[in-house]
């Protein structure tokens, strides 16, 4: 009997539809399942941030209502878009679209990784090879892509950004940037540099929230600039773990910001700013809050990879902390999977 790996189907979980919808205006992620239900658990603090009148909440129900509709289009949406965008666009840089080379590399970051798969490599090793940003938060940076590299990249994505083709938003809150799958830059970039370099070094780092077990990603670039996205409210990230790299342009301000693990926003009264160094990227876990003060001046892009092991979130969403209820999607989707079996028999198929 011969037999062939099947491909692994990745999955959502259904609170994606319900839960952690965020309200820009207000500064607040939301659960929404009925008007009932959003007067009675955001009632008051919405009306102490601004929703005070009936015309107010009736146009947070329409936002709200928009967003879940869009929600539910996401994946078809998506699949539509990165056809045609391989139909049908020009890249003016082609060459950041070949495989992975170690060139595009900075040189601290392919020892880094060279140690983690090393005989005997362990954390104390690694992080002698790291900056340490916080030891209490487990926050570290390293320079990831070469300044040549990160040009080229740049632009790339302005080139697209220009174009003509549709665009999904990066997620929920960042309205601008590209999402790297659909611009066909995940298998050629993002799928080698998870597997390749990412996954042996967070396998040291972070061993108890799936570093060593990470099996997909949500790559996307988000952009800052004046009459567009300026900041970031505080939120969770829907991944075990993160990267994030800054690969320009010129700007002031725009600072990272971390609180607690799963900390909740209202509690954040001392957070720890990290500033972006151009190249190098922070380190994470997904569950750290965060958030991104004003940009100053400039424009600010920065390349953000959630990496996701279903492993870990099989057992426990990392958005509304239960037991996912799975939602069949495309790609990647939120890196769930369901159990199935790893191998097909060919000759049932024909």
């Amino acid at each position: 009997m011969a037999t062939v790996a099947a491909p692994r189907r990745f999955c959502r979980c259904a609170c994606f539809y319900t839960d952690n919808l965020y309200v820009a205006r207000y500064g607040l992620h939301v659960r929404f399942r009925s008007e009932q239900q959003l007067r009675r658990d955001y009632g008051p603090i919405l009306r102490s941030r601004g929703c005070v009148s009936a015309k107010d909440f009736q146009q947070l129900l329409a936002e709200l209502e928009q967003e879940v509709e869009r929600r539910q289009r996401l994946g078809p949406e998506s699949a539509a878009r990165k056809a045609l965008i391989a139909s049908s666009y020009h890249p003016a840089r082609p060459e950041v679209y070949d495989s992975l080379q170690d060139a595009a590399l900075a040189p601290e970051f392919l020892a880094v990784a060279e140690y983690s798969v090393s005989p005997g490599a362990d954390l104390k090793g690694l992080l002698q090879r790291l900056e340490t940003v916080s030891e209490e938060r487990r926050i570290y940076r390293v320079p990831v892509f070469t300044a040549p590299f990160c040009q080229a990249l740049l632009e790339e994505l302005e080139h697209f950004e220009q174009s003509d083709m549709p665009k999904g938003r990066p997620n929920t809150m960042n309205n601008y940037g590209v999402l790297l799958h659909e611009l066909g830059l995940d298998e050629p970039l993002m799928t080698p540099l998870r597997e390749r370099f990412l996954q042996p070094v967070m396998a040291l780092l972070y061993p108890d929230c799936g570093g060593g077990q990470l099996d997909s990603h949500r790559a996307f670039v988000v952009k800052y600039a004046p009459g567009q996205d300026l900041e970031l409210g505080c939120h969770y990230d829907n991944a075990e773990l993160t990267l994030n790299v800054a690969l320009g342009k010129v700007f002031t301000g725009g600072a990272l910001y971390f609180g607690g693990l799963f900390q909740a926003p209202a509690a954040l009264t001392e957070p720890l700013e990290v500033e972006h160094v151009v190249g190098q990227g922070v380190l994470h876990r997904g569950g750290q809050l965060h958030g991104a003060r004003p940009l100053g001046t400039g424009e600010r892009w920065n390349l953000v990879v959630w990496l996701r092991a279903s492993a870990v979130r099989n057992r426990l969403c990392p958005m509304c902390r239960c037991e996912p209820d799975l939602v069949d999607d495309e790609g990647f989707s939120d890196g769930f999977t369901r159990e199935e079996p790893t191998t097909v028999d060919v000759c049932a198929l024909t």
